[in-house]
């Protein structure tokens, strides 16, 4: 890795987590006490993480900018440790229903975007 991707990278990691903080933030103030932000989060960046993969892998996009996107920007954005201690926090609130939705659905349909992304990628 060149000095100058591992820059782009750092800045991009960043500004996945400023995104991150400022949606979660607006989902926050408008949602209920589940967290929806966290689910959104990470359904749009596993979408948008297949989508730049359907795009590298059609030429459309340059290997560095994938990393950039990927490893950078929706490293920094997505959150698999904030949704791992919400779904505890669920359960340990008996909330099973909800932890269920959080835990499982949230795999089930992250998975299910990337293929979509990645799909929709690969049409480019």
């Amino acid at each position: 890795m060149t000095p100058v991707l591992f820059l782009a990278v750092a800045l991009a990691g960043g500004v996945g987590a400023a995104a991150r903080f400022m949606l979660d933030g607006v989902m926050q103030s408008r949602a209920t006490s589940y967290p929806l932000g966290t689910l959104v989060i990470n359904i749009s960046g596993s979408f948008l993480l297949g989508l730049a993969t359907g795009l590298a892998l059609s030429a459309a996009l340059p290997p560095e900018a994938v990393t950039i996107v990927g490893s950078g920007f929706l490293g920094g954005y997505t959150t698999f440790s904030t949704a791992s201690v919400e779904s505890v926090r669920l359960i340990a609130a008996r909330r099973y229903g909800a932890a269920f939705v959080g835990s499982v659905g949230m795999l089930v349909l992250s998975v299910a975007a990337s293929a979509g992304g990645l799909v929709l990628g690969t049409l480019a």
